[in-house]
C-alpha cells in the first residue's frame, strides 16, 4: 500500500492497478495534474466535447441537473449523445512520456433518461499518420443518478504515437455525463536520472545533473573551449562562493564558447523553467563582462535555435548571480544549455548551475490608495506667489520669479483637470546656467505616493543664445535614478507645453523634480508646473461617451415575410459575434508549436504581425541564403484561421538592426540589395499583407538614406506599392504618443509624412508602436489628434504596456485600448505579445508561460466582451425592433408561432441609422 495524502493505492505485486480516495482527496496535487482545466474552473477551456454538447453548472447556477457540485465549484455536463461513445475529451499529447506509469481518477455522474445504473468509461485514442486510431481501455465505474463516483485506473505507452486523446464515455444515448473532475498524474518512475523521460518533471526538480561540481565536470563539457575543475585559482583569492569546487571556461577563442550540459529529455514542451547560476570572470585585463546563458536546440524539422535565457553584468572580483527562464514551445530533439558572453581571451567561471521547473509566484494584490487626491499639485508654489520660496537651484545657477509667461494650464492638463483656476502668468527665470543638467529643483519625497499615475505639466521656454533646437525636459531624481516626467524641443524663443507622466512602485527614500536641458549659457524659464495623480475613472466615462459616437450605429431591423402580420410582441434576441474593431498580436514562428497559444490567438485577436520572421535579417540573415519557411508557416496558419496580417518591416533604418553583410556593400551593390529585397519579398507575398511597415523608425535612424540619398525612402514605397498596390503602407514609429522623446514628438512625425507624401510616396497609414509606460489619456489623445489632422488611418502597431503589479498593467492596458477605441482616427491596435516569455519587455504579458491568464488578460477579455452589444425585445407594430450597437457581424433570433428564425447580418460605419431587412 502506498499512501499518498488522504490517498491511498492498493498495489499487487509492486503494480498500482487502481486508486482507492479516502476523506476529501478528490482532486490530488493540480501542480502534477497533466489535465488543463481539471476541476472546469475555465469553463470547457482545452476540452471538447465529442459529437455532442456541453455546458458548466457551477455552485452559484442552481441544481439544473439534480447533483451540485461535489468540490462547490463547476462541472461539466455532456448533453444531446446520440453514441455511448460521445463524451468529453482533451488532447494530452505532449504532456506522456514513453514508459511512464499514469494513475487516472475522474469524478463522474449521470442525468436523464436512466433506471438503474450504467457504466462511465476513461479511454485513451491513440492515432498515428497512415495507421488510423486504436483505443486503450484505462478504467470504468458504474454510476446511478443522484451520486458521484470514482472512475479510475493506469496506463502505460511504450512509445507515444502522434496524438493521445484522453475521454470519458460510456452512458447509453440521451443519458448526460457529468464530469466534476479530471487528474492524470504520473505518482512514480523507475526510469534513471539519465532517462529521457520528461513526463514526470515536478515543480522543484533540478534538470542540471551534477549542478555545483561536487562529481568533478560529470556532464559538463566545453563549448569551443576548455573546461577545467578548481578549488581556488589566483594563489587562492578566488575560492567557490559554495560548496567545495568551481568550473572554468578557458582558452576561448569566441564570444559564445562556454561551459555546457545537454539536457535533452529531462525538460518538456510548454513547461517553464527557471536557470541560476553563481558567475564571475578571470584574466585577459577585463574586469567586467556579460555573461549570458544560452539554450541550443535542434528540431528535425526547423534546424537549431538559439534562446536567450538571461544575462548578468560579471565582474572579476566578486561571484554574481545570473538568473532567467525558457520555455519550450515545441518537441525538440536535442536540447544543450551554456553560458558565453565575455570577449576571447577571458574566462567564465561557474561556481553552481541550476535549472528548476518554475514554481508559480502569487500575483501581487492591487495596491490600495487612500485618499488619491486626484488632480492636486505637488508642486508647492507653482504659481510663485511666494517668489522662488520653495525652489532651489540645481548646480550653481541663479532663480528670480518674473511676469509674462501664459495665464492658461497648458492643453494636456486642461483636458485632464478640467475647469481650473488660471496660472499667475508668473515663471522662474533660470541664468548662469554653465551645465545642461542645471534649472530649478524641488524635493516633493513625501507627497507622492505608491502606483498612482501622475501627469507633468508645464510652460518652458529658452533665451537667446541658442545654436539650434534645443531640449527642455522635466526629469525626477528617484534615489538618484534619472525618471523621465516629459520632453520638448525648442527651436524658437515661444513658451512651449512639457507634458509627461510618472508612476513610483517602489518605496523611495527621496524624489527631487528638476526642469534641465538647454545648453550651457541659454537661459531657461519654467512656468506653472503641475504634478499631480490622475483620476482614470473619470477618463474612462467620458471616452465611455465617445465611444458610443465613435463605435456605435443604430441599427433598425425590418422583418418581412409570410408571417408578418402576426409578428407585432414576437420576441427578438439580438448577439455580436465579432466587433469588426481589428484587435491583433504579434506571434513568432515557435509560438505555433504550442496548441495553448495557438488557441487563446484564435479565440482573442483577428489581426497578427510577426516579430521578427518578415524581417530582412530573418529572411536573408546571409547573402543569398534565404529563410521563408517560417514567415510561410505563419501565414497558413493565419490563412486557415481567417487572421489577416500586417507585414513587419521591409526595410529597418536603424543601423543595429541591418545585417553585416548589407552594411558591407558598396553603394551600387546596396542599391541592388535593396531593389532585390523588395522584389523578392512583395511578389511573394503579393496580395497576402494588408499592410507593410515600408521602413520602420525613420525618426530614430538613417542607415538607408545616409548610403543611398534621401530620395531612398520614397523609392521604398513607391517600388512597394507598383509590387503590392492592395497593401496599405505605413510609417511607423515609438515614443510618439507619450512625450518622452524629442526625436518623435507628433509635429515631427507629421513634418516627415508630409515630406514624404510631397515628394510622391504612397503613405497610407501612421503607425504609433505604442511601447508606454504609465500612459496619461489625455497626453495620448492629444497625439492622435494632432496625427489625425493628416486624415491617415492610425494604428497601434506594437502596444504594450508593463509593471510588476497585474492589476496595475491591466489599468495601464484598459487606459491604451480605451483612448484608441475611443479615437475616430484609429483604426486597430496589434498587441506586441501576450504570452510570457515571448514579449519584448518583462512583466507586459497577459498569459504566463504555461497557459494562466493573468489579471492583465482579465482586464483584456472583459473590454472585449464590453465591446460585444446584446438586445432584447419585441418587434413593435411596424415590424421593426431598434437598437444601438457596436460596428460588426450580429445574430438575430425571432421565435414565432410556428418556429425559431436565426439570420445574421453586418454593421458597418455610418452616421445614419442602418436598416436591415430581415426576411423571416
Amino acid at each position: 500500500m502506498v499512501v499518498r495524502g488522504n490517498c491511498f493505492c492498493i498495489c499487487d505485486s509492486g503494480t498500482c492497478n487502481w486508486w482507492f480516495f479516502m476523506g476529501n482527496c478528490r482532486s490530488g496535487n493540480p501542480t502534477d495534474n497533466i489535465i488543463v482545466n481539471h476541476d472546469f474552473y475555465k469553463g470547457l477551456y482545452s476540452w471538447h466535447p465529442n459529437c455532442c454538447n456541453g455546458f458548466i453548472v457551477s455552485a452559484n447556477s442552481g441544481n439544473r441537473v439534480g447533483l451540485s457540485p461535489k468540490s462547490g465549484g463547476n462541472y461539466a455536463v455532456i448533453k444531446n449523445r446520440t453514441e455511448h461513445w460521445q463524451g468529453l475529451e482533451q488532447d494530452i499529447t505532449s504532456k506522456i512520456s514513453p514508459g511512464s506509469t499514469y494513475s487516472v481518477s475522474a469524478c463522474v455522474g449521470v442525468s436523464g433518461p436512466l433506471s438503474g445504473s450504467t457504466d462511465v468509461m476513461a479511454t485513451l485514442k491513440l492515432l498515428n499518420h497512415g495507421s488510423g486510431a486504436s483505443y486503450m481501455f484505462i478504467g470504468k465505474t458504474s454510476v446511478s443518478k443522484g451520486k458521484w463516483e470514482m472512475v479510475e485506473g493506469i496506463f502505460s505507452l511504450p512509445t507515444v504515437p502522434n496524438q493521445v486523446i484522453f475521454y470519458l464515455e460510456g452512458p447509453p444515448p440521451g443519458v448526460e455525463l457529468l464530469i466534476d473532475s479530471v487528474v492524470i498524474r504520473c505518482p512514480s518512475s523507475s526510469k534513471s536520472e539519465k532517462s529521457t523521460s520528461i513526463g514526470c518533471s515536478a515543480v522543484g526538480d533540478e534538470v542540471i545533473i551534477n549542478p555545483q561540481f561536487e562529481n568533478g565536470l560529470s556532464n559538463w563539457s566545453g563549448r569551443g573551449c576548455q573546461v577545467v575543475l578548481h578549488d581556488s585559482m589566483a594563489d587562492g583569492k578566488i575560492v567557490p562562493e559554495t560548496g567545495k569546487f568551481f568550473a572554468s571556461a578557458s582558452e576561448r577563442t569566441q564570444n559564445w564558447n562556454g561551459i555546457q550540459q545537454e539536457i535533452t529529455g529531462r525538460v518538456q514542451r510548454k513547461l517553464a523553467y527557471n536557470v541560476t547560476a553563481v558567475v564571475r570572470i578571470f584574466g585577459n585585463n577585463v574586469t567586467t563582462a556579460t555573461i549570458q546563458a544560452t539554450l541550443w536546440v535542434h528540431t528535425p524539422d526547423r534546424g537549431e535555435q538559439y534562446i536567450g535565457i538571461g544575462k548578468v553584468q560579471a565582474t572579476d572580483k566578486d561571484w554574481v548571480q545570473l538568473q532567467g527562464k525558457f520555455l519550450l514551445n515545441g518537441s525538440p530533439s536535442r536540447v544543450i544549455i551554456y553560458l558565453e558572453g565575455p570577449p576571447p581571451g577571458t574566462d567564465i567561471l561557474v561556481n553552481a548551475l541550476s535549472v528548476k521547473h518554475a514554481e508559480k509566484i502569487p500575483p501581487l494584490p492591487p495596491p490600495i490608495i487612500e485618499n488619491p487626491d486626484y488632480g492636486v499639485n505637488m508642486v508647492t508654489n507653482s504659481q510663485l506667489s511666494d517668489g522662488t520660496n520653495g525652489w532651489f537651484p540645481l548646480g550653481n545657477c541663479n532663480l528670480s520669479a518674473a511676469s509674462g509667461s501664459p495665464k492658461i494650464l497648458p492643453p494636456m492638463a486642461r483636458d485632464s483637470l478640467g475647469v481650473h483656476e488660471p496660472l499667475s502668468g508668473r515663471y522662474i527665470l533660470v541664468k548662469n546656467r554653465t551645465q545642461t543638467w542645471m534649472g530649478p529643483a524641488q524635493m516633493i519625497t513625501d507627497k507622492l505616493k505608491l502606483f498612482l499615475t501622475y501627469q507633468v505639466s508645464a510652460w518652458v521656454r529658452i533665451g537667446s543664445g541658442a545654436s539650434g533646437p534645443q531640449n527642455v525636459n522635466v526629469a525626477l531624481g528617484v534615489d538618484n535614478q534619472w525618471v523621465n516626467g516629459g520632453q520638448a524641443e525648442i527651436k524658437d524663443g515661444r513658451w512651449h507645453e512639457i507634458g509627461g507622466s510618472f508612476r513610483i512602485e517602489k518605496q523611495p527614500l527621496k524624489v527631487m523634480v528638476y526642469v534641465q536641458g538647454p545648453a550651457a549659457g541659454v537661459d531657461l524659464m519654467v512656468a506653472g508646473l503641475q504634478i499631480f495623480p490622475v483620476d482614470r475613472v473619470a477618463r474612462f466615462k467620458h471616452l465611455a461617451r465617445q465611444t458610443d459616437k465613435t463605435r456605435k450605429r443604430d441599427i433598425i431591423l425590418q422583418f418581412s415575410g409570410s408571417e408578418s402580420s402576426s409578428l407585432f410582441g414576437t420576441s427578438v434576441t439580438v448577439m455580436q459575434t465579432q466587433n469588426s474593431f481589428p484587435i491583433g498580436s504579434c506571434i513568432n514562428r515557435t509560438n505555433i508549436e504550442n496548441e495553448d497559444f495557438v488557441d487563446f490567438f484564435v479565440k482573442n485577436f483577428n489581426w497578427a504581425v510577426f516579430g521578427n520572421e518578415l524581417k530582412w535579417y530573418w529572411t536573408e540573415p546571409q547573402r543569398g541564403n534565404f529563410n521563408y519557411k517560417d514567415a510561410d508557416d505563419m501565414v497558413a496558419l493565419c490563412q486557415n484561421n481567417k487572421i489577416e496580417t500586417r507585414g513587419h518591416c521591409i526595410f529597418w533604418e536603424v543601423q543595429s538592426t541591418v545585417q553585416q553583410w548589407i552594411q558591407a556593400l558598396n553603394k551600387n551593390d546596396l542599391m541592388k540589395a535593396v531593389q532585390n529585397r523588395l522584389t523578392g519579398l512583395l511578389t511573394r507575398y503579393k496580395g497576402k499583407f494588408r499592410h507593410y511597415d515600408v521602413n520602420n523608425e525613420m525618426l530614430h535612424g538613417s542607415f538607408y538614406q545616409d548610403r543611398l540619398g534621401k530620395d531612398i525612402r520614397t523609392y521604398m514605397f513607391k517600388t512597394a506599392n507598383q509590387l503590392d498596390p492592395s497593401a496599405t503602407l505605413f510609417v511607423n514609429d515609438y515614443h510618439v504618443e507619450d512625450g518622452r522623446d524629442t526625436r518623435s514628438y507628433p509635429e515631427k512625425y507629421i513634418e516627415q509624412i508630409l515630406d514624404l507624401q510631397q515628394q510622391g510616396a504612397p503613405v497610407g497609414g501612421i503607425g504609433i508602436q505604442g511601447h508606454i509606460d504609465n500612459p496619461v489619456g489625455p497626453i495620448v489623445c492629444s497625439a492622435l489628434d494632432k496625427l489625425g489632422v493628416l486624415g491617415l488611418p492610425i494604428w497601434f502597431t506594437e502596444l504594450d504596456v508593463s509593471s510588476l503589479n497585474e492589476h496595475i498593467r491591466g489599468e495601464d492596458l484598459e487606459v491604451m485600448l480605451r483612448e484608441a477605441f475611443a479615437h475616430p482616427a484609429v483604426e486597430g491596435v496589434m498587441l506586441w505579445g501576450f504570452w510570457e516569455l515571448f514579449m519584448s519587455r518583462d512583466n507586459a504579458h497577459l498569459v504566463d508561460a504555461e497557459g494562466e491568464i493573468n489579471e492583465a488578460g482579465k482586464r483584456f477579455l472583459a473590454l472585449k466582451h464590453e465591446w460585444l452589444s446584446h438586445a432584447h425585445g419585441r418587434i413593435d407594430i411596424q415590424g421593426q425592433f431598434e437598437f444601438r450597437g457596436f460596428h460588426g457581424t450580429y445574430v438575430v433570433e425571432v421565435e414565432t408561432e410556428s418556429n425559431k428564425v436565426s439570420r445574421t447580418f453586418v454593421v458597418d460605419k455610418g452616421d445614419s441609422p442602418l436598416v436591415v431587412s430581415i426576411d423571416l
